[in-house]
């Protein structure tokens, strides 16, 4: 069997030695509410080639609904417009206004003002490119319809019905739209032509510039680390179109969700809520709808991380209207034959698996079949007596934290306060990496990248120093996330030194 899944593997990372850091591209400096794939990200790209770190790895890029979380996405396939670099379109003609000439950056990500300057742009953006007869870009415009056809058409009819039913989701939709009735479709579709239209060019701007920055990148010798959230969110373009894919009843209600038993974030372990997948259906139609995500996905990044990877050998299930987490217990997932199918019809997968919470035998034994590296976060290993980093595996990336940690100054911090033993014993540990405690995070990076793992990463915000009100996820937590902001005046010429020198002293540059 490992012949046949090790064509998964992750190739060319398990051999490197090599660094990475983690910024999402909301957190992108810039002008504007929120950070963009044009000249945002291409400037942060050549930062990082600068200093010698030679992966960039964000969070999902898909479009985002309630919460802002990307990890509740609208769709699996579409790309978050809000990303669109909208100065950078002024230079085809698409925007003659000259209304960026003095837009300030925010020093948060601000969403709802990202969402009004993107329909705004956008409608402007589509009379100008409707009114063109021909040119190569309405070519290659059309070219992206046919191609992604598939998955494109479906989405932006969600995307419109979702905003004439004041963005509700779309199980309180009207009945006719809710259920996809063929004839009230078919109205809709007529009579909102132009409107759909604008939806399918903004995706087709997003994977356009996604396509340049890709290029940009790979002229800078930077891989781009992605990320695959495990489940749909119930209101989104996927769910409504195919609620074949997931346990729901027949008003398309889950009959059970997902989520995590008790661990290091929750007593009462995390009710994420989304849909379960119908595995029996997955695996009876030859595992299609994946192969075509994954497919998708790979085309973006150079690497793939994919999250909740124990939940492919069992997940937690939990009873629909279930109070917390606790009430759930374990199932069984697809296993080999996911992986097997993936490798077969798609190809070579460089693949990540988060393989963090309750890990077992089996899933390791997966992990290891595909040839797939796993993750190692300092945050739950040096407060571990038994932990030895001497020991962790060349088969892992090493992180300070993810996006759900606080910063590793504040988790340091914090540490006085959750118990002196525990924060003497990582203070012993993390003095041997620095001459003294009055940076604790460049000691912690420091056990990141003087680890075995093939790969170093960690948050910006800890190659910053930055304290808790720099963390960017607090799980469990509905509102007030994912708006930290990285400003420009923070990338200065000094922080880009140390990186170097850090890494060249240990052998990551």
């Amino acid at each position: 069997m490992r012949d046949d899944l090790t064509a998964a593997g992750a190739g060319s990372l398990l051999a490197s030695r090599k660094a990475g850091v983690c910024l999402h591209i909301s957190s992108l400096p810039g002008a504007g509410p929120i950070g963009n794939i044009g000249q945002d990200a291409r400037r942060w790209i050549d930062f990082l080639a600068a200093t010698g770190v030679r992966y960039w790895q964000f969070l999902p890029i898909s479009p985002t609904g309630y919460g802002d979380s990307p990890y509740q996405p609208l769709s699996v396939f579409a790309g978050n417009p809000l990303f669109i670099d909208w100065p950078g379109l002024q230079q085809y003609g698409l925007l003659r206004s000259s209304r960026f000439d003095h837009e300030a950056p925010c020093a948060a990500t601000h969403y709802p003002e990202a969402q009004r300057r993107c329909e705004s742009l956008s409608r402007q953006v589509a009379c100008e490119f409707f009114d063109r007869a021909g040119g190569e870009l309405q070519q290659e415009f059309e070219a992206f319809r046919l191609r992604n056809r598939d998955w494109l058409h479906g989405y932006v009819q969600f995307r419109h019905l979702k905003l004439l039913h004041g963005e509700r989701a779309w199980d309180e939709w009207a009945p006719e739209y809710r259920n996809r009735e063929i004839a009230p479709l078919h109205r809709f579709v007529n009579h909102y032509r132009a409107d759909l239209e604008r939806i399918e060019l903004e995706q087709f701007i997003f994977a356009w510039q996604w396509r340049q920055l890709r290029e940009h990148a790979k002229r800078r010798q930077v891989a781009l680390i992605g990320d695959a959230p495990i489940y749909l969110a119930l209101d989104s373009a996927d769910a409504w179109l195919h609620r074949e894919l997931l346990q729901l009843d027949g008003d398309g209600r889950p009959t059970a969700v997902a989520g995590v038993p008790p661990d290091y974030f929750s007593s009462s372990g995390q009710l994420w809520g989304n849909p379960l997948y119908d595995w029996p259906y997955h695996s009876a139609s030859g595992f299609d709808w994946w192969c075509a995500r994954i497919a998708a996905l790979a085309r973006q990044v150079d690497y793939l991380r994919m999250d909740h990877f124990r939940g492919f050998v069992g997940y937690w299930s939990v009873p629909a209207g279930a109070e917390t987490a606790r009430e759930g217990c374990w199932r069984e997932g697809p296993g080999d034959a996911l992986f097997r199918a993936l490798s077969a019809r798609v190809g070579r997968l460089p693949l990540i698996a988060e393989d963090l919470g309750v890990i077992t035998e089996d899933v390791r034994q997966l992990r290891e079949r595909l040839g797939l590296p796993g993750m190692a976060v300092l945050q739950f290993l040096l407060a571990d007596p038994e932990w030895d980093a001497a020991r962790q595996g060349t088969d892992t990336i090493c992180y300070t934290g993810t996006h759900d940690n606080d910063t590793s100054v504040g988790w340091y911090e914090d540490l006085s306060r959750a118990g002196r033993e525990a924060a003497q014993r990582v203070s012993n540990r993390l003095a041997r990496f620095g001459d003294s405690m009055h940076e604790p995070h460049w000691c912690i990076l420091r056990c990141a990248l003087d680890s075995p793992s093939c790969l170093a990463v960690a948050p910006m915000q800890d190659f910053l120093g930055l304290g808790s009100a720099a963390r960017l996820n607090y799980p469990g937590r509905a509102d007030g996330n994912w708006q930290w902001r990285l400003m420009e005046a923070q990338l200065t010429d000094r922080l880009g030194r140390r990186i170097a020198e850090e890494l060249r002293q240990r052998g990551r540059a």
